[in-house]
């Protein structure tokens, strides 16, 4: 067996690991990594006022937006602004033969931290008061509300020395189990070797870590074709407290018996692409490489 086929799982937990929104509340593990001051972990989307909106109408596309963030993970709640919350201010202005929707995200101060244009709607459109068209605004919106909340963390984490942006991710490895031969010694020494570089460390050591990993092998044997074996291989990464990020996985079909000795350089070869999937699930959660938003309160609208 000359090279393992890494496929990189993503499990879909409540802390998602990528970190894309930073309104999400991934517990205090997360939050001392991204940031010391991160934003509360409720948007609220009140109720617009709006020219040529009916009230319904209003209500409706409050109540869509928010379930198209919470459909972005964030959880977000259609309400009259509650003290320290972020929320959503929307307006909407005249443009020609158009209606340019605004949306607005407010600090708890009442401060505006950021916005975006929406797509122009035709003017007639508009004050049909469809709520078709409500729904279709919102989901149209919440990936761009998204991406602002996304560069707000950025910003946050650029401000805190200790946040990953400014220092290596300290991981324990707690070696490799379940392998035939001497797999988990093999696959353990090799990944122990590969694993290091210059945005992740790793030890032995699992007090005051930032992450903790772990392999887990399984050989299963096969019926077709026949005299062959499965092995697969999941290096799993976790919190301190447990919760589990995502698991790079690596399956492959060798023959019967073949790993029963000395895995050699079939160890070296699934630890290499095993480090390399590991770091990117590392740097997808921690959010080290999202873009700051800019500190200004307005961020470009679309188009421009």
């Amino acid at each position: 067996m000359r090279r393992f086929l890494p496929l990189l799982l993503p499990i879909a937990l409540s802390g998602c690991f990528d970190m894309p929104h930073p309104f999400s509340n991934p517990g205090d593990q997360a939050k001392y990594l991204a940031a010391t001051n991160l934003p509360p972990s409720r948007l609220d989307v009140p109720a617009p006022n709006l020219a040529g909106l009916t009230s319904a109408s209003s209500t409706i596309l409050a109540h869509e937006l928010a379930t198209a963030m919470v459909s972005q993970s964030v959880p977000a709640i259609a309400q009259t602004p509650r003290p320290g919350d972020w929320w959503v201010q929307i307006t909407a202005t005249p443009q020609g033969g158009s209606i340019i929707p605004h949306y607005t995200l407010m600090t708890p101060k009442g401060e505006a931290r950021a916005e975006r244009d929406g797509t122009p709607i035709s003017a007639a459109n508009w004050t049909q008061n469809d709520p078709l068209l409500m729904k279709t605004m919102a989901t149209e919106a919440a990936p761009a509300i998204t991406d602002l909340l996304t560069g707000i963390q950025a910003s946050l984490m650029a401000q805190d020395p200790n946040s990953l942006m400014h220092r290596p991710a300290k991981t324990c490895f707690e070696g490799v189990q379940g392998a035939p031969g001497d797999g988990n010694v093999a696959l353990g020494r090799a990944f122990y070797s590969a694993f290091p570089n210059n945005t992740d460390t790793i030890q032995t050591d699992c007090s005051k870590v930032d992450f903790i990993i772990r392999g887990v092998a399984k050989l299963t044997a096969l019926k077709t074709p026949p005299s062959t074996e499965q092995i697969e291989i999941a290096w799993r990464v976790r919190t301190p407290k447990g919760e589990e990020l995502g698991a790079a996985t690596q399956l492959h079909a060798v023959p019967a018996h073949s790993l029963d000795g000395a895995w050699g350089d079939t160890a070296i070869a699934a630890a290499s692409e095993a480090a390399d999937a590991v770091h990117t699930i590392i740097t997808n959660y921690s959010g080290r490489e999202h873009t700051p938003l800019p500190s200004t309160n307005t961020t470009p609208s679309k188009g421009s």
